[in-house]
């Protein structure tokens, strides 16, 4: 059986119009399905307004106690919920949830070496029977970048990871399609092109473009996760403008595939 898991990133949720015409499209996609989302500028804009000072190092979030409450509480709650209750209104019936509940996610806080990212997670154990139970009862579940540990911390967790890691653990039973969706149409050869786009994209051609300088900073991340998810048994893997979502799950024709 197909699963389709889509990741949307927060420059998607936080433009009104692109979240609009996402879930539009995202409704119509045959289930089963999750989505996981993103939602940074979002918690920045709250961590002003809470007088929470934001500290980005190689555009990774570095999360302190003050800032683990902001993403919790968007993350979790203001994110997660709205997205719940607009997909509701579209007649997808869909469950919100971290990584906490049902201990689907269980993480470790990430070791202080150079740089100390504070609470945020690595990822250890994804439960796809629980993940599974509600496939099976028709819920699309919708999971917010924040799982645990053993300690009883929650844990801001990179969207992009939790997206591939369960991607492979639901590979075990379903031809997963992993599809990331952001706000451009692929992968591109140059950034300031949108048409620029690199259709099939090989882990070989990957190296060779971060050694010109062509794939560089906040699309490393992504990709080496996508080849992680292909290499680690995910059937499919997409990234792809969030406009063409439906395309590329339906006709597999928008965005750049890994193989």
């Amino acid at each position: 059986m197909k699963l389709t898991i889509i990741k949307i990133g927060g420059n998607v949720v936080d433009n009104p119009t692109l979240r609009e015409n996402f879930l539009n499209d995202f409704a119509q996609i045959p289930s089963p399905k999750i989505l996981v989302h993103g939602g940074g500028k979002i918690a920045t804009q709250v961590a002003v307004k809470l007088d929470v000072e934001t500290v980005m190092v190689e555009g990774r979030r570095i999360t302190d106690k003050a800032m683990l409450d902001v993403v919790t509480m968007v993350y979790g709650g203001l994110v997660n919920k709205t997205l719940v209750a607009q997909l509701q209104s579209r007649g997808v019936n869909t469950i919100g949830l971290t990584g906490a509940d049902a201990g689907v996610i269980l993480s470790q806080k990430r070791p202080v070496k150079e740089i100390d990212y504070g609470f945020v997670g690595d990822i250890e154990r994804v439960d796809s029977i629980f993940i599974n139970s509600l496939l099976q009862q028709n819920l699309v579940p919708i999971f917010a970048p924040l799982t645990y540990d053993k300690d009883g911390n929650m844990l801001n967790t990179n969207a992009d990871t939790q997206a591939q890691t369960i991607a492979v653990a639901m590979a075990k039973d379903y031809e997963v399609n992993l599809v990331y969706c952001f706000e451009k149409k692929g992968v591109l050869t140059d950034v300031d092109d949108d048409d620029s786009v690199i259709y099939v994209l090989k882990k070989e051609t990957y190296e060779q473009l971060k050694i010109e300088g062509a794939i560089h900073t906040g699309m490393i991340p992504k990709l080496d996760n996508a080849f992680k998810a292909i290499s680690e048994g995910v059937a499919q893997v997409t990234i792809c403008h969030a406009a063409e979502v439906k395309q590329s799950v339906n006709e597999g024709v928008a965005g750049t595939k890994i193989i």
